[in-house]
C-alpha cells in the first residue's frame, strides 16, 4: 500500500516537474545561498575559532588600508589591460581561422587551444623559471641577445605586470578566439556575399558586418574577462611562489582576502572583502551591459 501511494505520488504530473528540479534546488541552496548568507553574517563579526562576536561595520571600516585599496587597484588595473588585449587579439586570429585561405586551421586551432588545458600551477610555475633572476633564466637569455644586463623580473612593478600579462594571454587567448570563432561561423555568408557585390573593402565588411554580428559573443568574452580579471589570484600566487610579493605589487583582492581569511585567520574581515568585491564586480558588469545595450527591449 506504501509502496503504490509512493510511485503515484513520484509519477504525479504535478509532482514530477518538482522532482526533477529538486537537485538543482538543493545544490543551489547549499552551495550558494547557504554560503552567501553565512559570508553576510560573517562580514558583521569577529570570528574566533568555533566562538563568534558582533562587532556592527567594524569589519567594512578596517576593510579600507592602504594594502586593500592598493590590491583594488591593481585588481582593477589587471582587468583593463587584459580586457584590452584578450578581445581584440583573440578576434583577429579568429578572423583569420575563420578565412576561406587559411590553412591547416585544424592544427592552428589545436596549437592555440592547448595553453588552456594546462594547469594553471604548471603554467604558473613555468612562466616563474621563465622570469626568473638568474642569468640562465629564458627571459634573461632573451634579452641577454640584445646586450642588456639581466634583470629582476619579479621584483620590479613594470616587469611583474609583463610576466602576469603574458601569462594570462597564454593562457586563455585559445578560449576566446574559439568563442568567437563559434560566434563568426553563425553569421549567413549571405551578407558577405551581398557586400563583396556592393563593392565593400576588407575594412568596411568587417566593421559594419562582422563586429555588429558579434555583438552578443563580444559581451560574453568582455563579461567572463571582467570577472576573471577581478578574481585573479592562483597566477599571482604560483608566479611569486605565495601569497606575498615585493611591496605588494602583485597582491590582488582575492590574494587579500586569502590572506585576511586563512593566512590571519580573520574569517569577519575576509567576508566583508568578498562581499566588496561580489559588489564591485556585478556594479562593473551592470554597466558594461547596459552601455553595450544588452537590456534593450527587440535587440539580440
Amino acid at each position: 500500500m506504501k509502496k503504490n501511494i509512493i510511485k503515484r505520488f513520484l509519477y504525479s504530473q504535478k509532482v514530477a516537474p518538482y522532482v526533477f528540479i529538486l537537485p538543482f534546488i538543493l545544490t543551489f541552496i547549499i552551495f550558494f545561498a547557504y554560503p552567501m548568507v553565512s559570508t553576510v553574517v560573517m562580514s558583521f563579526q569577529k570570528v574566533s575559532g568555533g566562538n563568534s562576536q558582533f562587532i556592527g561595520l567594524h569589519n567594512y571600516k578596517t576593510l579600507w588600508n592602504p594594502i586593500f585599496i592598493k590590491s583594488l587597484k591593481n585588481s582593477a588595473f589587471y582587468t583593463i589591460v587584459t580586457c584590452a588585449l584578450m578581445i581584440p587579439i583573440p578576434l583577429v586570429l579568429a578572423a583569420m581561422l575563420n578565412s576561406k585561405f587559411m590553412k591547416k586551421k585544424t592544427l592552428f586551432r589545436s596549437v592555440m587551444f592547448i595553453p588552456a588545458l594546462t594547469s594553471v600551477v604548471v603554467a604558473g610555475t613555468i612562466f616563474r623559471l621563465m622570469f626568473g633572476e638568474l642569468e640562465g633564466s629564458f627571459m634573461n637569455q632573451v634579452i641577454g641577445s640584445f646586450g642588456l644586463d639581466p634583470i629582476v623580473w619579479l621584483r620590479r612593478p613594470t616587469t611583474v605586470w609583463i610576466a602576469l600579462f603574458l601569462l594570462c594571454l597564454w593562457r586563455w587567448t585559445g578560449v576566446n578566439m574559439m568563442y568567437f570563432l563559434s560566434g563568426l561561423q553563425q553569421i549567413p555568408k549571405e551578407l558577405y556575399e551581398s557586400a563583396e557585390i556592393d563593392g565593400a573593402n576588407k575594412i568596411k565588411v568587417f566593421r559594419y558586418i562582422t563586429l555588429p554580428q558579434i555583438k552578443p559573443t563580444t559581451i560574453y568574452v568582455l563579461t567572463i574577462s571582467i570577472f576573471g580579471g577581478l578574481a585573479m589570484f592562483t597566477e599571482s600566487y604560483i608566479l611569486f611562489n605565495g601569497n606575498k610579493s615585493p611591496n605588494n605589487v602583485g597582491t590582488t583582492v582575492v590574494g587579500y582576502l586569502y590572506r585576511m581569511g586563512w593566512e590571519q585567520n580573520n574569517i569577519g574581515l575576509a567576508s566583508a572583502i568578498g562581499l566588496v568585491l561580489l559588489f564591485i564586480v556585478m556594479v562593473v558588469n551592470v554597466i558594461q551591459l547596459i552601455i553595450n545595450g544588452t537590456f534593450k527591449k527587440g535587440e539580440n
